[in-house]
């Protein structure tokens, strides 16, 4: 089986539950292909839709939230909405790359490709099963407008919302959020913290602000440090914010307990070796740590989905989300000195969570194809 993977450069999120899923593909003897859709129509286009969105995420995040609400708002009254016409532009590129190559499968875990190749279906054009693979606990705007054969949601409760926006109930499939098996796998934290050459009895604490380094790192780790009890260690992943990484490399270059990460490929790693993860609530990095099993501390959210990925955590005990940085850095340690929380926590995370999304959207893909 030949199969086709489109996301995008919106954030890191997008990308690594594709990469989540040509793993588990891979596994199963099939090939996979995976890019960035948007680069048929040149890497200036892909660069300037991505530069837009992380931009906005970083410097306006409640401009964000606000253009979230009103396609919310908007979803609900228009038949066709703009995305889908902006889009559907990209028909013209697709459209020829497809009739090259053919793939017996498509998977999507953007809305931006869903939306193009829904217009090509109702154009007429002959496309193999296509499947949608959403990355955050709610119903993001516009899913609704498109015609997939499949869409793959996180969670049971996201189901019953996903209907009440317009998708068919028997399409909708609650097999969980895809992230690589690498998360699942055991492994030793003194191991792990070897690899990564840090102090084996400390107590880490592992600080990501997802792929853009968005979200209150500079507090958070300035409150850490104010506050910091013998024997911590504070792992800040700054993503690919070059700039943020090397405002806070010149800050607390005298800072031994303060472990500085850019952009990296070894997330299972340092989530292995640490005690405790504090994260914006990310779909993809929250998913992450639940299948770790890691104690988690929800920051502050980018307003719009992550908000509600933040409300769906704290409701099944999967996470703990004070509203300030100083009392998550508090809640945060009073926690990790709890073991019966600690432990009904990774439980919650265990029962809630799927660890082999992957494996179950292969069977899903290879049913439909066969």
């Amino acid at each position: 089986m030949k199969v086709l993977i489109l996301s995008c450069k919106t954030g890191g999120g997008h990308d690594a539950a594709g990469f989540a899923m040509k793993e588990a593909l891979e596994a199963h003897g099939h090939e996979a292909v995976m890019f960035d859709y948007l680069t048929l129509a040149g890497q200036k286009v892909s660069d300037t839709v991505g530069g837009v969105y992380v931009n906005t995420v970083k410097k306006m995040p409640h401009v964000f939230g606000a253009v979230y609400q009103i396609g919310m708002a908007a979803s609900r009254i228009m038949r066709k909405s703009p995305v889908y016409y902006i889009n559907a532009k990209m028909s013209k590129y697709l459209g020829p790359y497809l009739e090259e190559e053919k793939f017996d499968g498509i998977l999507m875990p953007h809305l931006y490709p869903s939306e193009t190749l829904t217009y090509m279906k109702r154009q007429g054009t002959e496309l193999p099963p296509m499947i949608a693979v959403m990355t955050d606990y709610t119903c993001i705007p516009f899913w609704e407008e498109t015609r997939c054969d499949a869409y793959i949601v996180a969670h049971e409760e996201m189901v019953k919302a996903c209907v009440k926006r317009g998708i068919p109930e028997e399409k909708l499939i609650p097999a969980g959020i895809p992230v690589s098996s690498r998360f699942s796998r055991k492994a030793d934290k003194k191991k792990a913290r070897e690899y990564l050459h840090l102090p084996v009895d400390a107590t880490v604490y592992l600080v990501i602000g997802g792929s853009m380094g968005a979200g209150d790192l500079e507090k958070l780790t300035g409150q850490f440090l104010k506050t910091r009890q013998e024997g911590e260690v504070f792992i800040v992943v700054c993503g690919n914010n070059k700039k943020m990484f090397q405002k806070m490399k010149k800050k607390y270059k005298e800072q031994e307990c303060i472990v500085l990460v850019g952009q990296t490929r070894q997330m299972e790693v340092y989530m292995k070796a640490c005690d405790m993860v504090y994260t914006k609530p990310g779909g993809l990095t929250s998913t992450e740590a639940a299948v770790s099993q890691i104690p988690m501390v929800h920051t502050a959210p980018i307003p719009g989905c992550e908000s509600a990925n933040r409300r769906f955590f704290v409701r099944h005990g999967m996470s703990i989300a004070p509203r300030t940085v100083e009392a998550q850095v508090e809640q945060g340690r009073a926690l990790l000195q709890n073991p019966e929380k600690v432990e009904a926590m990774k439980k919650a995370q265990k029962e809630t969570g799927s660890g082999n999304s992957g494996e179950e959207i292969v069977r899903i893909l290879e049913k439909l194809t066969f």
